[in-house]
């Protein structure tokens, strides 16, 4: 049964590659998936471009455990050589537009949840979601879809990590900042510059320390990537606006690290969003403890996904490598679905059969 599911999931993949699926454009794509769910005679429900299903004997007095993963991808970039949306098998290379992130990760869980279905008397209920929005964190991701789902009790959010465990994934916060002053001529040397309030404020954002240190993910990152001020040379600066970006590691929430800049910079501070969250899952959990007896290794992923809106313990796990999503080209390693497939599943057995 494995092989028979390993080979259908490749195949679908290509499908799925061979269907434009932008974020917000999956229509395509959730078809495809419902297809597979018919076939293998398999109710599901779909919102929007989210399609989601339970396994048969789901029973409200257990656990449950989430299984998610997107068909969204992003706008090819202009180094392509290749055409994005014809999935080819070369060298054991299989190329394509969402082929890594996370085309072989959403078939491979799909291809878990099969395989699970019809067992009776599993010590987890397994729900799965076929997300949408997840690279462009739109409202209709799955966001949209947890209000809808029973409680989750854990998450594995398959995105490609090697197949190794994602104990950790840092959050992220963007912050818009406003220094304010009084406009002015320059020659004069009249007025209050906005750049230089604002250089003070980029100073502390560059060489501040947060207490508290992650086991999992290290420090706090804070960067700021974008400045603007000013409408002609001789004219002093009345505003200056920038833009801080902060990874957040699972040391403190979006809202605690916003509260402290608040209180150490005399800024306008307006956070963009505070939902998306770091998140982890302790490394004593049943989940981990599988991984790691299967020779995977732990580790604290910098990289954002759909985790980002779980309240849930979470694991992120997937076959293909992070360091190949939105690259020119993007490929898996057909040998990498195969592998993550038997991975997915000893994995599962170990926990809830």
């Amino acid at each position: 049964m494995i092989e028979k599911l390993t080979k259908e999931a490749i195949q679908l993949l290509q499908k799925l590659i061979a269907t434009q699926s932008f974020s917000s454009e999956e229509d395509g794509t959730a078809a495809l998936i419902e297809k597979w769910f018919e076939k293998n005679e398999i109710s599901f429900k779909r919102n929007n471009h989210n399609v989601y299903a339970f396994n048969k004997y789901f029973d409200a007095d257990k656990p449950t455990l989430l299984l998610n993963s997107h068909h969204d991808t992003v706008k090819p970039n202009s180094a392509y050589t290749r055409d994005p949306l014809n999935p080819e098998i070369i060298d054991g290379k299989l190329f394509g537009l969402g082929s890594n992130d996370a085309g072989g990760c959403l078939v491979s869980l799909m291809a878990l949840f099969t395989y699970f279905y019809n067992h009776k008397d599993l010590k987890y209920n397994l729900i799965i979601v076929a997300s949408a929005e997840e690279e462009s964190s739109g409202q209709n991701g799955l966001n949209s879809m947890l209000p809808i789902l029973p409680k989750i009790d854990v998450a594995i959010v398959g995105e490609p990590t090697l197949m190794q465990l994602a104990v950790a994934e840092k959050g992220l916060l963007v912050i818009d900042c406003i220094t304010h002053g009084k406009a002015g001529h320059a020659a004069h040397g009249l007025g209050d510059n906005s750049i230089y309030k604002a250089m003070e404020a980029i100073e502390w954002f560059r060489t501040y320390k947060f207490p508290k240190v992650s086991e999992t993910l290290g420090e706090i990152k804070m960067t700021v990537t974008q400045i603007n001020a000013g409408s002609q040379h001789n004219v002093i600066p009345a505003e200056c606006h920038f833009v801080v970006d902060v990874r957040i590691t699972d040391a403190y929430s979006n809202k605690e690290v916003l509260e402290i800049i608040k209180r150490h910079v005399e800024v306008e501070v307006k956070e963009r969003s505070l939902r998306l969250n770091s998140s982890s899952i302790p490394k004593e959990h049943a989940l981990v403890k599988a991984g790691i007896a299967l020779g995977r290794e732990t580790y604290g992923s910098p990289t954002l996904s759909d985790q980002a809106v779980l309240t849930c313990s979470s694991l992120k796990l997937g076959p293909g490598d992070s360091l190949r999503s939105h690259t020119a080209d993007e490929f898996i390693y057909v040998n990498e679905i195969e592998e993550g497939i038997k991975i997915y599943i000893d994995l599962l057995t170990d926990v809830i059969v």
